[in-house]
C-alpha cells in the first residue's frame, strides 16, 4: 500500500513470478461472461486445436473460436485447382463454401491481451493514422465488404462483413500475416474468430471495458469512438459497420451511467504505476527519481496517477515542451521538468523509475544503452524499473538480461488487478444485462437490412408495370389529352400501387414495431420473391464477388 507521504511505499512482489501463471485465473475472471449462460448459442464443445492450445499455456476462452490449421489446408486444396476453373465456378462449386443464402456474416477476428502475448501483438500494431488505408486493403479482398480496425496497446481486432466465412476469415488472416510478418500458422495459434452475434457481443464487452486486462477501463471507449470517427467516409467503412461501432459506442455509455464499474477502476496508465509501487521497496524514505517518456494521452495519465500516488518531483521527456507545458498548467504544487528526447539517455541514467509510453515503431533503449547507466540507489533495490506501456514496446526485450535492469510491459498488468474479484464480476454481471439488450436491437436492425433488396425489387416491379400501362392508356386517349388528365392519370396509377404494395411492404418491415417475428418476416420475403419471380439467377453475394473478381482483373 502506498502512504500519503510519498510515492515510493508499497510490499515488493517475488519477482520470479511468472505472469502467464499468475494472470492464468485472473483471465478467466476477465473473460467470465463467457461462462455466464446468458446465451446457450455461445457454449460449444471445444475442438481439438483449443485443447492441444490451452495445454501449451494458452488461456482457454470459450467464446472465441480458436481456427486449426486444418480449415487452412482445406482451402489450400481448394486454391490449388486448376487454372482453367473460373474462380466464381470454384466459389459456387465449393462444398463448404455453398451459398444458400443472401446474407453476409458479421466477423472478428485478432489478438488480445487474453490470447496473444505482447511479442505477437506489437507486430501486428495498426497507428491510427493508416487505419482508413488497412480498411481499403481489406476491402479489397474477394470475399470482404466492409472492414473496421480497432488496434490498441491490449488488442488488435479487425470487424468485417464477409460474404463467406472461412473464405473471409482466411483473406483476413493472411493479409494480417503479410502486413506482420508473422506467419499464418503462428497467427492461428494465437487469434480469435467470431461470427455475428458472438461477434457483436464481443464489441460490446469491448466498449463496455469488460474486456480490458483492468475492469471498466474508460480509455477503451474513447478508442472505439476514435474508430468512427477515423471511418467517416472511407469507402469500406460501410451501413452494417458503422451501426455495429455507433452501437457500441452507446453500449459503452450505458454501462458507465447505469452501473458502477467504473467506481474504483483503473486505467492502464494508472495499472502502471501501481504495479511500480508494488515492485519498489517498502520503505518510505526511498524516494524514487521518476522519468516518463512520451507526453501524449498514455504519458499524461500516467503523469497524473503518480501525483495522485504523492510523487512530487519527476522528469518528462517529450518530442515537444507544447504537451508538458500544458500537463503542468494542469497540476499544481508538482515540479514537472521538460527534457527534449535527445536528453532522453542522459535523463534515463539518473532516473530510478522509468515510465516509457511513445508511439515509436522501434525501440528507445536498447541494452548496449541501459548496460551503460549507473547503478541506481540500493535502497530503490539495485535494480532501475522500467514500465513500458507502449505497444511496440519502447524497450529492447533483452535489457531484462541485466542484473541491473527490470522490466515490465502491458502483459505485466494483470497481477495489479487480482484483487476484489467478487466485486468485478457483481458489476460486470450489471453491465450483461446492458450489453444483451443492445445485441438483441442490434441484430433487429441488422436483419431489417436483409429485406431491403426484395422491398426495393417489388417497388421497381410495381413502377415498371405501372409505367407501361399508363404509357398505353394514355396513347389510347389519343393526342389531344390535356396535360391536367395526363396528370389525374399518373396520380391514380401512383396511388393504387402504393394501395397495393402497402400490404407486401408492412409485412417486410423489421423495425420491432409489431409483433411479427424475424423468421415471419423472412419466410414473407421469401414468398413474395417466388410469387413476383423477384430473384435473379444467381444469388447477391455471388454477384458481388463476380463484381470483385471482375474488378481485380482489370
Amino acid at each position: 500500500m502506498a502512504s500519503s507521504s510519498g510515492f515510493a511505499t508499497s510490499i515488493a512482489l517475488p519477482k520470479t513470478t511468472t505472469t502467464m501463471e499468475s494472470s492464468s485465473s485472473l483471465l478467466h475472471l476477465h473473460n467470465f461472461s463467457s461462462y455466464v449462460p446468458f446465451s446457450s448459442s455461445r457454449f460449444h464443445k471445444p475442438s481439438k486445436a483449443i485443447t492441444m492450445a490451452s495445454q501449451r499455456a494458452f488461456v482457454f476462452i470459450p467464446k472465441c473460436d480458436v481456427a486449426s490449421s486444418g480449415a487452412l489446408i482445406r482451402d489450400d486444396k481448394i486454391e490449388s485447382k486448376p487454372a482453367s476453373i473460373s474462380a466464381l465456378e470454384m466459389l459456387k462449386t465449393s462444398a463448404a463454401d455453398r451459398y444458400t443464402k443472401d446474407r453476409s456474416s458479421v466477423v472478428a477476428i485478432g489478438l488480445n491481451v487474453h490470447t496473444a502475448p505482447v511479442e505477437i501483438r506489437e507486430k501486428l500494431s495498426i497507428p491510427e493514422a493508416q487505419w482508413p488505408q488497412a480498411i481499403s486493403e481489406l476491402c479489397a479482398l474477394n470475399h470482404i465488404e466492409e472492414a473496421a480496425v480497432l488496434s490498441t496497446c491490449n488488442r488488435m481486432e479487425i470487424y468485417v462483413v464477409a460474404l463467406s466465412q472461412n473464405r473471409g476469415v482466411k483473406e483476413v488472416t493472411e493479409w494480417m500475416s503479410k502486413i506482420s510478418g508473422v506467419p499464418v500458422s503462428e497467427l492461428s495459434q494465437h487469434r480469435f474468430v467470431l461470427y455475428n452475434k458472438d461477434a457483436v457481443n464481443h464489441l460490446f464487452e469491448v466498449s463496455a471495458g469488460l474486456d480490458s486486462v483492468v475492469l471498466g477501463e474508460g480509455q477503451i471507449l474513447a478508442q472505439v469512438k476514435q474508430v468512427v470517427k477515423t471511418g467517416q467516409g472511407v469507402p469500406g467503412f460501410g451501413r452494417k459497420i458503422s451501426g455495429l461501432f455507433k452501437n457500441a459506442i452507446t453500449v459503452g455509455k450505458r454501462v458507465r451511467t447505469e452501473t458502477n464499474i467504473s467506481t474504483g477502476s483503473v486505467s492502464v496508465s494508472s495499472a502502471a504505476v501501481d504495479l511500480a509501487l508494488m515492485k519498489l521497496p517498502e520503505p518510505s524514505y526511498a524516494n524514487p527519481r521518476v522519468l516518463v517518456v512520451g507526453a501524449g494521452k498514455m504519458g499524461k495519465l500516467v503523469i497524473k496517477h503518480l501525483v495522485a500516488k504523492g510523487c512530487k518531483k519527476m522528469v518528462v521527456v517529450n518530442r515537444s515542451e507544447d504537451r508538458v507545458a500544458a500537463i503542468r498548467n494542469d497540476i499544481k504544487d508538482v515540479e514537472v521538468i521538460y527534457k527534449p528526447l535527445s536528453e532522453m539517455l542522459a535523463c534515463a541514467a539518473e532516473a530510478d523509475v522509468i515510465f516509457t509510453c511513445t508511439a515509436s515503431k522501434t525501440p528507445l533503449f536498447l541494452k548496449e544503452h541501459v548496460q551503460t547507466f549507473p547503478p541506481v540507489n540500493h535502497q530503490i533495490g539495485g535494480q532501475r524499473l522500467f514500465i513500458d506501456i507502449a505497444v511496440p514496446r519502447n524497450v529492447e526485450s533483452c535489457v531484462s538480461n541485466l542484473e541491473t535492469s527490470c522490466i515490465y510491459n502491458v502483459d505485466d498488468l494483470k497481477e495489479v488487478v487480482e484483487a476484489n474479484k467478487e466485486d468485478r464480476i457483481r458489476k460486470a454481471m450489471e453491465a450483461q444485462a446492458i450489453i444483451m439488450e443492445e445485441v438483441k436491437q442490434f441484430e433487429a436492425w441488422k436483419d431489417s437490412l436483409e429485406t431491403v433488396p426484395t422491398i426495393k425489387k417489388l417497388r421497381a416491379y410495381a413502377e415498371r408495370i405501372r409505367a407501361s400501362e399508363v404509357d398505353k392508356c394514355l396513347s389510347k386517349m389519343g393526342e389531344d389529352v390535356t396535360k391536367k388528365k395526363k396528370g389525374a392519370v399518373y396520380d391514380l396509377s401512383v396511388g393504387i400501387v402504393n394501395k397495393l404494395l402497402h400490404g407486401p411492404m408492412q409485412h417486410l418491415r423489421c423495425d420491432g414495431s409489431d409483433s411479427r417475428t424475424l423468421s415471419e418476416i423472412l419466410e414473407n420475403m421469401q414468398a413474395l420473391n417466388r410469387i413476383f419471380g423477384l430473384d435473379t439467377d444467381i444469388s447477391l453475394l455471388e454477384q458481388k464477388i463476380r463484381a470483385k473478381i471482375e474488378q481485380t482483373q482489370k
